[in-house]
């Protein structure tokens, strides 16, 4: 196996760990939409005041982690610095949830964090790989 097709499988991993995490914010934001109840934290937790507002914040990040994944598949050149800032800020975001499930929110962080290595480490590898006719 060459070095570009091992790198490149990296970039399949963070593709796919991508969708899970799109398409779990979104369950999670519609949670938070439908059931504002479902998440009880005490008051004095709270890093955000309405569960609903950020539920729907939740569905759209969800969306858009999902889009970044499709087209880091098919590998559009913009796909990484699209899918690198939206991880990011998904870590950040999950911040909001950490005092209503903690243990799920810091899950979430650590895998945004190896999609984030994923799209990082021998970039020029992959591009190679992907410049190259099949």
């Amino acid at each position: 196996m060459n070095n570009s097709a091992f790198w490149g499988g990296w970039v399949m991993f963070a593709a796919l760990m991508m969708g899970l995490m799109g398409a779990y914010n979104a369950l999670q934001g519609l949670a938070a939409v439908f059931a504002d109840d479902y998440y009880v934290v005490n008051e004095d937790d709270l890093l955000i005041l309405d569960f609903t507002v950020w539920g729907v914040v939740m569905v759209a990040w969800g969306i858009a982690l999902l889009a970044g994944a499709l087209a880091l598949f098919r590998g559009r050149p913009w796909a990484r610095w699209f899918a690198l800032a939206v991880v990011g800020l998904n870590a950040v975001a999950q911040a909001g949830f950490l005092a209503a499930f903690p243990l799920w929110s810091m899950i979430v962080i650590g895998v945004s964090i190896l999609v984030i290595f994923s799209l990082s480490v021998h970039w020029d590898d992959v591009q190679a790989d992907l410049d190259s006719p099949a």
